[in-house]
C-alpha cells in the first residue's frame, strides 16, 4: 500500500479516506505536526509534556487515559514530535495490540513487549548495542527457552538461531496468538520477574550510554483491556509496572479513573478531556473556543465548499467535542451525500448520521440508564456511582473540564431523553 497522503479533499471520494476513524496523524519527517493535526484549547497535553522535562530522580512513568475518540493517540504521536522531548530522550511509541493478545493481557505480556519493542526499534534506527549485552541476552533468552521446554515437556519451535532479536519477535508473537506458549513463557516470567525487568533496564542503560538520551515508550491502546485486566496491571502489579528504567507512558482505562482503584495511580495519572462546546448546565450557550476547534478539525481536512455551513455547526453539536464522533458522523453524512450524487453535504446528511448513532444506543440502553441520562442532563454532575463508569465507557455520558470536571448526557440522546 502507498503512504497516506494528507491532503485537503475537493471531492467526497478523497473526504471519506480523510475522515477514516482510527486514521493515525504521524509527524512529519522533520517533526513538523501532522497536516491534520489540531491544537486543542487550553493545550491539556501540555501537562504531560512538562511532567517529562520536569527533574527527576528515577525515570517517571505515567498514566494516561481520557474517554474513547478524544485523541489520545493522536497526541501521543505529536508528543513524540516534541523537540524538547526528543532532545531529552529516545522515543519509542507502539501499539500493544502489535505485541500482545489485549483481549488477554498480563503485566508480564507488557514487560516483554517494552523490552522487546525497545531493543528492536533501536537496532531497527541503526544502533549498535555492547557485544557483552548481546551475549548476556542470547544467556537470558537460552534460560527462558530451557525452562519453557521443563514445563511444557516438548521442544520449542521458535526458530531463534541465536538472535536475541529472533527471541523478542517470536516470543512476543506467540504471546499474542498462541494460548499455550503464552502461559507457558508467563510461568517463566513469573519465576524470575526481576529477570525479565533487568533485562529491560540492560537495555535501557544501555541505550542511554550510547545516545545521552533515556528511552520513552509511550504505549497505546492499553486503554482497551476491561476494568479488571487494568485493575490487575496497574493497581496489583503497580509496583512492578514502576521498575522498569526508562520512561514510560502508559494508557490505561478511563474505568480506572472512575473506580477507588484510581489512588494508586493518582499521582502520575493524566486525563485528556473532550472538546468542551458548551457551559455546564448551559446547552444552548456555545463555547467559541470548542466549536472552533472542531471546525479546524473539518476544515483541515476537507474543502469548506463541500459541506454546507448549518450542517456543519450542527456536526460539530452532535459530536459532543469528541474527535473520534465527529470523524464517524462526518463520514456517515458523506457516504449519504455520495450516494445522492450531490454536491454538498447537507443538514439531512447529519441528522441521517446522528439517527444511526442513536439507533444503536436505543439497543443498549435500559429504563434504568435512560433514568440516570435524564438526572444528569437536569445536573451535570459527575458523582460515583457504579452504574456511571459503563455509561462513560459507552460515551453515553461525557466527561468535561472547566476548572472543575463535570458530564453531560451525548448529544444524540437528548431526543430519547425527551420522549
Amino acid at each position: 500500500m502507498s503512504e497516506f497522503e494528507y491532503i485537503l479533499a475537493t471531492d467526497f471520494d478523497r473526504a471519506w479516506l480523510n475522515f477514516e476513524l482510527d486514521l493515525p496523524l504521524k509527524p512529519g519527517k522533520y517533526g513538523q505536526p501532522n497536516p491534520f493535526y489540531i491544537n486543542r484549547p487550553g493545550n491539556p497535553i501540555a501537562e504531560l509534556e512538562d511532567a517529562l522535562l520536569a527533574p527527576f530522580y528515577r525515570p517517571p512513568k505515567f498514566f494516561f487515559s481520557g474517554h474513547r475518540g478524544c485523541g489520545k493517540s493522536t497526541e501521543l504521536l505529536h508528543l513524540m514530535s516534541n523537540a524538547e522531548i526528543q532532545k531529552k530522550y529516545w522515543p519509542i511509541n507502539f501499539s500493544i495490540r502489535e505485541e500482545a493478545d489485549i483481549i488477554d493481557l498480563d503485566f508480564r505480556d507488557v514487560l516483554l513487549a517494552v523490552g522487546g519493542r525497545m531493543f528492536r526499534d533501536y537496532r531497527k534506527s541503526g544502533g549498535q548495542l555492547p557485544e557483552q549485552l548481546l551475549k548476556e541476552l542470547n544467556s537470558w533468552r537460552g534460560k527462558v527457552e530451557e525452562e519453557v521446554r521443563t514445563i511444557s515437556g516438548r521442544p520449542l519451535e521458535f526458530e531463534f538461531g541465536a538472535a536475541i532479536e529472533a527471541f523478542f519477535v517470536n516470543a512476543g508473537m506467540k504471546m499474542k496468538l498462541e494460548p499455550k506458549t503464552r502461559a507457558e513463557l508467563r510461568q517463566v516470567f513469573e519465576r524470575d520477574i526481576t529477570g525479565l525487568i533487568a533485562v529491560i533496564n540492560n537495555i535501557a542503560t544501555a541505550i542511554y550510554s550510547k545516545e545521552k538520551r533515556i528511552p520513552l515508550i509511550l504505549i497505546d491502546d492499553l486503554d482497551k483491556p476491561n476494568l479488571e485486566e487494568a485493575r490487575a496491571i496497574f493497581h496489583d502489579r503497580r509496583e512492578i509496572m514502576m521498575q522498569p528504567n526508562c520512561a514510560i507512558v502508559y494508557t490505561v482505562s478511563s474505568a480506572l479513573f472512575y473506580s477507588k482503584d484510581f489512588d494508586a495511580i493518582r499521582g502520575q495519572a493524566h486525563f485528556l478531556p473532550n472538546i468542551m462546546l458548551h457551559p455546564p448546565q448551559a446547552p444552548d450557550v456555545r463555547d467559541q473556543a470548542g466549536y472552533d476547534t472542531l471546525r479546524r478539525f473539518v476544515r483541515v481536512r476537507m474543502d469548506a465548499n463541500l459541506i454546507d455551513k448549518v450542517a456543519l455547526e450542527e456536526a460539530i453539536t452532535y459530536s459532543g467535542g469528541v474527535f473520534r464522533e465527529m470523524a464517524r458522523i462526518m463520514r456517515t453524512a458523506i457516504g449519504r451525500a455520495r450516494r445522492r450524487k450531490a454536491g454538498k453535504m447537507e443538514s439531512s446528511d447529519v441528522e441521517a448520521a446522528t439517527t444511526e448513532i442513536r439507533n444503536e444506543y436505543r439497543r443498549i440502553l435500559d429504563k434504568d440508564d435512560i433514568q440516570l441520562l435524564k438526572t444528569v442532563n437536569e445536573n451535570n454532575r459527575l458523582e460515583y456511582n457504579d452504574r456511571l463508569r459503563p455509561l462513560l465507557q459507552l460515551l453515553a455520558l461525557l466527561e468535561y473540564r472547566n476548572g472543575e470536571n463535570w458530564c453531560d448526557v451525548h448529544p444524540v440522546l437528548r431526543k430519547i431523553l425527551n420522549e
